[in-house]
């Protein structure tokens, strides 16, 4: 890979780690609105898939969406500034953490939720037929929704150009997988006739090449596709219920996505990468700060 896209690589990823980081330091002091779920320790997929999509695919993300957020958009100061409700937040203030909305990005809080609207929107893009793709993230704990398979039903049925990325971090909250989930991934997906795939891997540019070739698969052949990558979340769930071992923990950081692409630049990218992302994070705080809140909807409109 030039040394160009994997200088970016390593920037993108890096500034959703130290902004989730920031998040959980805020949120800690009672300076957030609502909850916060961190995407620390997945953050080569977000690089990975989105890095492959044109500006005129949608994105659908969950209630841990911050790192596709920032890899679609890399806007730090209108996602900061929602969740701290202030009125120059992408949605106003209003939607939080969880419910999103910015150009073809969205993203709902709601397990399984957008599951089928998502089949809605591919089946729209099918129509234009200017090959366009749908890509939804969910997590493995989605898979205990009757929603995702009905979906599934009616994506193969009607081969519609949905890429569906499962990142499945061990974990549905507090439950781990081998408690909540019987059988595999890839056979229950294959059942309804849709191709899947199913990877291990922390490595941006291995997620890269893979979903260069899948994401132009979906895009020509107009058909839905499946891949489930087994990954590890290296913050809680949210906010500061974890309730894993430190021994689990530490195993997992040697396998760290942020090392791993760390280890492929000088260290003089590495300090550059640092210091502009730090630049960022501490003047979208500094505007969120100054913005005011929203004011109180009309109770006509609410109404």
């Amino acid at each position: 890979m030039a040394n160009r896209k994997l200088e970016k690589f390593h920037y993108t990823m890096l500034l959703i780690r130290r902004f989730e980081e920031r998040l959980l330091d805020l949120f800690s002091k009672g300076e957030l609105s609502g909850t916060t779920h961190s995407y620390i320790g997945q953050e080569a997929i977000a690089v990975g898939v989105l890095h492959n999509l044109n500006k005129n695919d949608i994105v659908i993300s969950n209630h841990r969406c911050h790192g596709h957020y920032i890899a679609y958009n890399e806007d730090v100061l209108g996602l900061l500034s929602e969740i701290m409700g202030k009125a120059g937040g992408i949605c106003g203030g209003r939607g939080g953490s969880q419910h999103l909305h910015k150009n073809n990005f969205f993203s709902n809080g709601v397990q399984g939720n957008m599951v089928p609207v998502t089949a809605g929107m591919a089946y729209a893009k099918k129509l234009e037929n200017k090959k366009n793709i749908v890509v939804i993230f969910v997590g493995d704990g989605t898979f205990g929704q009757g929603t995702i398979y009905e979906t599934l039903n009616m994506l193969s049925l009607w081969k519609l150009p949905l890429l569906m990325v499962v990142e499945n971090n061990r974990y549905a909250q507090t439950t781990p997988i081998k408690l909540n989930f019987a059988g595999s991934f890839e056979k229950r997906i294959k059942a309804f006739d849709i191709s899947a795939l199913e990877i291990e891997t922390n490595d941006v540019e291995i997620l890269n090449r893979t979903f260069q070739e899948i994401t132009k698969e979906v895009r020509m052949n107009s058909k839905p596709y499946v891949v489930i990558i087994n990954t590890y979340r290296l913050g809680p769930h949210s906010k500061g219920d974890d309730f894993r071992s430190k021994v689990e923990i530490e195993k997992w950081k040697q396998k760290d996505p942020l090392s791993i692409i760390a280890s492929r630049l000088s260290k003089d990218k590495l300090i550059k990468n640092e210091k502009r992302v730090t630049t960022i994070i501490t003047e979208a705080e500094r505007e969120a700060r100054a913005m005011p809140f929203p004011e109180k909807l009309d109770d006509k409109i609410i109404n």
